[in-house]
């Protein structure tokens, strides 16, 4: 026995597909010792047997009434529960043009009558082992892609346990934000929605993409780490010299997860490239008079423009030691008049056309 024979095993099942019994019983006789052997007398029969269960190949013949070989073989292709299963035109047709309709139709081979069984034997062999070993290979790399789905997961849970660790830090320090970091996630992610939706929208701004850019939204401060207490604490008025130390946070963050994105290099991920720029950068201002780095318009990453009218707004509602909350009609004025100053137009549109589910979110997540 070859190791093509223990390849094969258990018994393949061959189809047979002529409209001439003698030619069914004669191929019947040929297989048989080798094969499951399944008989239709017509094109309309052979579709029905392989709806319900589909042989591993079929030995068809050309000119046959109502439905030819041709029209059997392109319903077989069409169909993804027989597509991949191999098509042996057995035909008196001689001509290379029937041939060429033969293989255009998604016929594996083509066997001319009257036929060697010999010939018929080596064809379907050789067939059948081809068709078993791309099942091999599709079957090992459906492995080795479950394999690696798997480890992808396992870094995301890994990098989403960093994550929230990190900003669990974040929180611990500045306690007084409450829930701000999961309402500013949620408006982030219901913006990017808004724009993403428009004629004009970004075409890598993906719903996966939005789904990494939520998970990112609550790095927004965590620079915040670097400040020291007496700063970050403070319940009255920062001084000068104070808030420039404050304004470091933006840097701060930044390098931070700079050095996470260096230590997990092709593994960091989409998510932690969008936590640097949100944290380095949503301090920006539309006009260039923000900071750190006095970027101005689309300069500023899309990110950081979306976290600038979410985190702002989510602080004008809120209360504070040093302020009282406004309004959510006070904050959307308050945004409104830094449309094209302080804020990306773009995106104050999409809080105006957002209003009603930021004002949800603002309520579910209420401190």
């Amino acid at each position: 026995m070859t190791p093509h024979d223990v390849f094969l095993s258990p018994q393949a099942t061959v189809l047979v597909v002529d409209d001439t019994p003698a030619n069914l019983t004669l191929l019947a006789q040929v297989l048989k010792p080798d094969y499951r052997v399944q008989l239709a007398v017509s094109g309309a029969k052979a579709l029905e047997i392989c709806r319900r269960q589909p042989p591993d190949l079929i030995v068809l013949d050309i000119m046959m009434p109502e439905m030819d070989g041709y029209e059997v073989c392109r319903r077989l292709k069409a169909d993804p529960a027989t597509r991949r299963v191999p098509v042996i035109f057995l035909t008196a047709l001689t001509r290379p043009e029937d041939e060429s309709s033969g293989f255009a139709a998604g016929a594996a081979d083509f066997i001319h009558k009257p036929f060697n069984p010999s010939t018929v034997l080596a064809r379907v062999r050789t067939h059948l082992q081809l068709k078993l070993a791309e099942d091999h290979l599709l079957n090992h790399n459906a492995q080795l892609s479950g394999e690696l789905d798997a480890r992808r997961r396992e870094v995301e849970r890994l990098r989403d346990t960093t994550l929230f660790v990190m900003v669990g830090l974040a929180e611990f320090r500045d306690a007084d934000t409450g829930n701000h970091i999961q309402r500013t996630q949620e408006y982030v992610r219901t913006l990017a929605r808004w724009i993403a939706a428009q004629p004009d929208g970004p075409a890598d701004l993906s719903e996966a993409a939005i789904d990494e850019l939520a998970k990112a939204a609550p790095l927004h401060d965590i620079g915040k780490v670097a400040i020291p207490d007496g700063i970050l604490l403070k319940p009255g008025r920062l001084s000068a010299d104070e808030w420039r130390v404050m304004k470091t946070h933006a840097e701060q963050g930044a390098d931070l997860l700079q050095r996470a994105i260096d230590r997990l290099g092709d593994d960091a991920g989409l998510m932690l490239t969008f936590g640097k720029q949100i944290a380095r950068h949503h301090h920006e201002k539309w006009d260039g008079s923000g900071y750190p780095d006095g970027l101005a318009g689309e300069a500023i990453p899309l990110s950081a423009r979306l976290m600038a009218v979410a985190d702002v707004y989510d602080a004008l509602i809120s209360e504070r030691p040093y302020k009282q909350a406004m309004t959510h009609e006070e904050a959307l004025d308050f945004i409104r008049a830094g449309s094209g100053s302080h804020f990306d137009p773009h995106v104050v549109a999409a809080l105006e056309a957002c209003v009603d589910d930021v004002r949800q979110i603002a309520s579910r997540w209420a401190d």
